[in-house]
């Protein structure tokens, strides 16, 4: 290549590196690690190819001073998880919030489609549901205790298992997206679908209040973190489908870290959703007002942490950035 293209197809990259060492913009640290990577790439290229070029004087000056920059703020040890979860993550998070909206969209959808199907077709829940789940629930309903599904096992026992299983589905949820993306999308059909039904049958029973109330303690959390983590899943397709100025397989390796940290950040959140079904849903008797104030506590918690903080942080760190 000659050296004239190869400082064409590269220097929009060095001039974000410029603009970041000298404030005038702002991005992650792992942002600013990979390009640091890169431009020791192109370094390293240049030497090679163009050695006593002022192309190679150029980006040993922007590699030195880079190098500078992300070893004197890196800040590592005990304080590391601290920062992943307060800044390091909702930083990142930033950039996928288009993903994240139209993973929430998706799941309503199906959702929707989920609830109309149980209203046109009596039979479709049994389908979706399963005739033993569906029996079992008919009969909690005669002996007048229709939530009594989630007192049949113990507490810890039951949270263990319904958080290893939440896991579970999460993982399918980002892992599969590496069917550029249509497994993602297999998963959020097949979890609304039968979130919809599920919830047309308690309407359809009369029992929409009583399921609201005592479902969603612990279903607000649950169902909002499988969304996220379908929300990981589109970000590890969309690398696939379009790696941009990368190679594919740079792209997945680039998308695959943002989607693994998204779902490192939702496992706090499985384990309190655990929990609540665990140990607190099963409390039927427990009076509205409390029920409520634990959804909209669960609500307020994935709102503000995937929604409002990253969206707060960046303004701040742009505003920091310019002052």
């Amino acid at each position: 290549m000659r050296e004239a293209a190869f400082v064409k197809k590269h220097k929009e990259r060095w001039q974000l590196f410029e603009n970041v060492l000298s404030n005038q913009q702002q991005i992650s640290p792992d942002k600013l690690s990979d390009l640091y990577i890169e431009i020791t790439d192109d370094l390293s290229y240049a030497k090679t190819f163009y050695p006593k070029s002022n192309t190679v004087k150029y980006l040993n000056t922007v590699a030195s001073t880079a190098h500078r920059k992300i070893y004197k703020t890196k800040k590592e040890g005990k304080n590391r998880l601290v920062s992943f979860f307060k800044t390091e993550f909702p930083l990142a998070f930033y950039t996928h919030r288009k993903q994240l909206l139209i993973a929430f969209l998706v799941f309503a959808f199906f959702a929707i489609v989920g609830a109309f199907s149980a209203a046109k077709d009596g039979d479709f829940v049994r389908l979706i549901l399963g005739d033993s789940y569906v029996n079992m629930t008919l009969e909690n309903i005669a002996k007048g205790d229709p939530m009594a599904v989630y007192k049949q096992e113990g507490e810890t026992a039951m949270a263990v298992s319904i958080t290893i299983n939440n896991i579970k589905v999460a993982m399918y949820a980002f892992l599969l997206g590496i069917l550029f993306s249509v497994g993602t999308l297999y998963i959020m059909m097949r979890n609304g679908i039968m979130l919809g039904s599920f919830l047309y049958f308690f309407y359809d029973n009369d029992l929409l209040w009583e399921s609201t109330r005592t479902i969603w303690i612990h279903g607000t959390i649950e169902i909002s973190v499988i969304v996220i983590a379908s929300c990981a899943g589109m970000v590890l397709g969309n690398g696939l489908l379009f790696p941009g100025t990368y190679t594919r397989l740079d792209s997945f390796k680039r998308s695959f870290k943002a989607g693994l940290k998204i779902m490192v950040s939702t496992i706090p959140f499985f384990i309190v959703a655990g929990f609540l079904e665990g140990f607190v849903t099963r409390h039927t008797e427990m009076p509205d007002w409390l029920a409520l104030l634990i959804i909209a506590a669960s609500l307020f918690s994935i709102l503000y942490y995937y929604v409002y903080y990253p969206i707060k942080l960046t303004k701040q760190n742009l505003e920091y950035g310019e002052s």
